[in-house]
């Protein structure tokens, strides 16, 4: 079963949604034993990374995803501020600490053009920097539907898996390992979106 993991910042049940449609079995919980005990675990959100991280913390989800991603190597997916948590540390509205899982800090967006708003909202395409499963079967136009003013920025450029442009270059998806984590909303992305969560429950974790 893939655990949806439920700590208060975000529209989970989207999500839920969007794999029951696919066929796939999954379940929202904000219960920490359902979240190390999942065969895959997917972190959604939206809001503000400090408040998400201390919802995290004293729920007791931190320490079950730790178990889960990092120990038994279960697959993890992280969605917007699921994505953004999975870094070290976040900038916005102070300095606040992450999950640590991929080395980096998740900066405020600065587009080059002045004409260029933030957030960053709506379609764009994204760029492939790694062959990784989770990508097969993508249409030729790979456009993905965003919401966002912050984006992350590793310390590696190897866990940079996909870019996108809005006013300069921002890193889309990160990877490693068993952890896969998209700034867009795949949810939300029609096709490109579903295939994207189809081939997340199939996958073992790892490139091809």
């Amino acid at each position: 079963m893939i655990a949806i993991v439920d700590y208060g910042m975000g529209n989970q049940h989207s999500v839920l949604n969007a794999l029951r449609y696919l066929g796939v079995e999954a379940a929202v919980t904000a219960d920490p034993d359902k979240v190390c005990r999942a065969d895959r675990v997917i972190l959604p959100g939206v809001g503000a990374f400090g408040a998400a991280m201390e919802n995290l913390n004293r729920s007791g989800l931190r320490a079950a995803m730790n178990e889960a991603v990092l120990q038994r190597g279960r697959p993890f997916l992280g969605i917007c501020l699921g994505m953004q948590l999975v870094a070290a540390r976040g900038t916005e509205k102070g300095l606040f600490e992450g999950l640590g899982w991929i080395d980096g800090e998740v900066r405020l967006m600065a587009p080059t053009d002045p004409e260029i708003k933030l957030p960053h909202v709506g379609w764009n395409d994204i760029v492939i920097e790694r062959n990784l499963p989770l990508f097969q079967g993508l249409k030729k136009e790979r456009a993905f539907y965003f919401v966002h003013s912050y984006a992350s920025c590793p310390q590696d450029p190897a866990h940079v898996a996909a870019s996108c442009e809005y006013g300069g270059s921002f890193v889309a998806v990160v990877y490693r390992d068993n952890i896969f984590a998209t700034q867009f909303h795949p949810e939300k992305s029609q096709k490109n979106g579903l295939t994207i969560l189809e081939n997340f429950a199939e996958w073992e974790g790892g490139p091809c």
